[in-house]
């Protein structure tokens, strides 16, 4: 399963600016992190994907025209007609891409990204019939603009058009650009649509433009940085605005999602004792979980997330927090139990991706293969997103029926299709190209792209994705100290594991290997329908020569 990242960790925005002891429902991401654009890559023969991230300062006031809200010369991204055509064409021309990539890729490649840049960018940019019917609307006082926590009470897309509408009018309001800007890039999160992100910047440099240093646009500036994987980016974005408001809830919770996601866990701790001193509630506890979780202490990790969930009451607290503890769950192969976290996480949300998604991976572990080759196509179908896109792939291929690798081989066109998109967007998506080209595309591509975020972070999952992209490769000597180093905080992790033991077989430690095949296989024996069963083959082999 992917692990909880910036991309899909809600977080509960309100005015940032009192300390608050009570959960209120959150709305931008990453960590599924994580999460993530939902998420990373999770490569079912090995990978979990990682989370989002990062951007740069603002002009001074009055030195340039006031840009409009609703997409002028391309600026802010117009008001969008009905959510589902604009998705759906969004989903569309991924799918031409991919197609012509796939068949054509040497010669298309670059062209790839051009044509996702285009069909999607354009389509954000438009000035549409928006809708200013709905909760959204309802929300933007007299004196002020629609509120983060109030785009999450409401419909998305609507309250953004509504806070569309209250820019044009009141273009000098540097709180509404900021909120802008932080709505973009939890749509790009909830939509898989990387072309929000240059709109969230403009709108968040905008806001600083308007009041340099206000800390609700740099909190979002930090944000969106996590979103596009930008990590220390995104760390000085968020000290930058605790150090404007200690108290700014976003700014403490991006700032534990870029230390996990740099790798520096004893400071991601220390910076989750802060938050949960200064801003307690569902946003830092779900961190502060997941921390305890990366250094094995699983315990922790679930008694925390189920008082939060005790203390959760907003439809999407519930979902977010539900979904975190069917995570947990699934990653110590406890499919039963989070099958029921994730039922409860779809009655808060029905349409909460990490949850169908999760369900559809619990689903296929506990061996109704039907059920979730059926939920992950209708994921896909709304969200061509790189983790479930890779599950769907390796499901398909772990069946085999008739035109099941023509299918699989589909889904895997499409993970190149959207790190394309993504790329046009300012995010950086080489762990999510690592992850899928190790198993199912360009190997020495994997290598590059592991490498090349090994250079920027040295978190477990990147450890583990270099360590695997060098095993495809045929350099295991060199892989295992990397595969080691994914294993030694403690995480349990199946996949890490799994690839440990692979690792440690080629490179002639027998002993090694059925350790770790075997730990794996324990603690998660559904981890991937096609790396579990070659788990399973290895460790067959290798209790057959002793």
């Amino acid at each position: 399963m992917p692990p909880r990242t910036t991309d899909s960790t809600p977080e509960r925005h309100d005015d940032d600016r009192v300390p608050s002891t009570g959960p209120e429902p959150e709305t931008a991401g990453e960590r599924e992190g994580g999460a993530a654009a939902g998420a990373g890559a999770g490569s079912g023969k090995g990978g979990d994907g990682a989370s989002g991230a990062r951007p740069a300062e603002p002009g001074a006031e009055h030195t340039a025209p006031t840009p409009s809200p609703a997409g002028e010369n391309g600026d802010e991204g117009g008001e969008r007609g009905e959510d589902g055509d604009d998705t759906d064409q969004r989903v569309a021309a991924m799918r031409r891409a991919a197609d012509g990539g796939r068949r054509w890729r040497a010669l298309h490649l670059a062209g790839c990204a051009v044509l996702l840049a285009v069909a999607v960018t354009g389509g954000a940019v438009a000035v549409g019939g928006g809708q200013d019917g709905g909760t959204g609307v309802a929300a933007v006082s007299a004196a002020g603009a629609l509120s983060p926590g109030d785009l999450a009470r409401g419909d998305l897309d609507a309250g953004i058009a509504s806070l569309q509408k209250h820019l044009r009018a009141q273009p000098r309001d540097f709180g509404g650009w900021s909120t802008l800007g932080v709505a973009y890039v939890e749509q790009a999160r909830t939509k898989g649509d990387p072309s929000r992100y240059p709109q969230a910047e403009r709108a968040l440099r905008r806001s600083l433009d308007l009041e340099p240093g206000n800390d609700q646009a740099l909190a979002g500036q930090a944000a969106l940085a996590a979103a596009r994987h930008d990590f220390p980016g995104a760390l000085s974005h968020a000290d930058r605005a605790l150090k404007q408001n200690p108290y700014n809830e976003r700014a403490l919770c991006t700032r534990i999602d870029a230390l996990v996601e740099l790798g520096r866990y004893d400071d991601a701790a220390k910076a989750a004792d802060t938050a949960d001193d200064r801003r307690p509630g569902v946003p830092v506890f779900t961190r502060y979980a997941y921390v305890h979780e990366l250094r094995g202490d699983v315990r922790t990790a679930r008694s925390v997330l189920e008082r939060a969930l005790g203390s959760a009451s907003a439809p999407a607290d519930v979902a977010y927090v539900a979904t975190s503890l069917g995570q947990l769950a699934w990653n110590q192969g406890e499919y039963k139990t989070a099958l029921g976290h994730y039922a409860r996480a779809l009655a808060a949300d029905d349409a909460y991706l990490p949850a169908l998604e999760g369900r559809a991976r619990a689903q296929a572990a506990s061996g109704d293969r039907a059920a979730a080759v059926t939920g992950l196509e209708q994921v896909v179908a709304r969200f061509p997103l790189p983790g479930p896109l890779v599950a769907l792939g390796e499901l398909y291929e772990d069946r085999g029926a008739d035109g099941d690798r023509a299918k699989a081989g589909d889904q895997y066109a499409l993970v190149d299709a959207w790190t394309a998109l993504a790329r046009a967007g300012g995010a950086n998506t080489d762990l999510e190209t690592a992850l899928a080209a190790a198993d199912h595309g360009d190997k020495e591509e994997a290598l590059r792209s592991a490498r090349a975020e090994w250079d920027r972070r040295h978190s477990v999952h990147t450890a583990d994705a270099l360590a695997w992209a060098l095993h495809v490769n045929g350099r295991d000597e060199e892989a295992l100290p990397y595969a080691r180093r994914a294993t030694a905080t403690g995480y349990r992790n199946a996949v890490f594991l799994y690839h440990r033991g692979v690792i440690e077989r080629a490179t002639g430690d027998e002993r090694g290997a059925r350790t770790h095949l075997k730990a794996a296989l324990d603690l998660n024996p559904g981890f991937s329908p096609l790396g579990a069963r070659e788990a399973r083959t290895a460790l067959k082999d290798l209790e057959g020569n002793r």
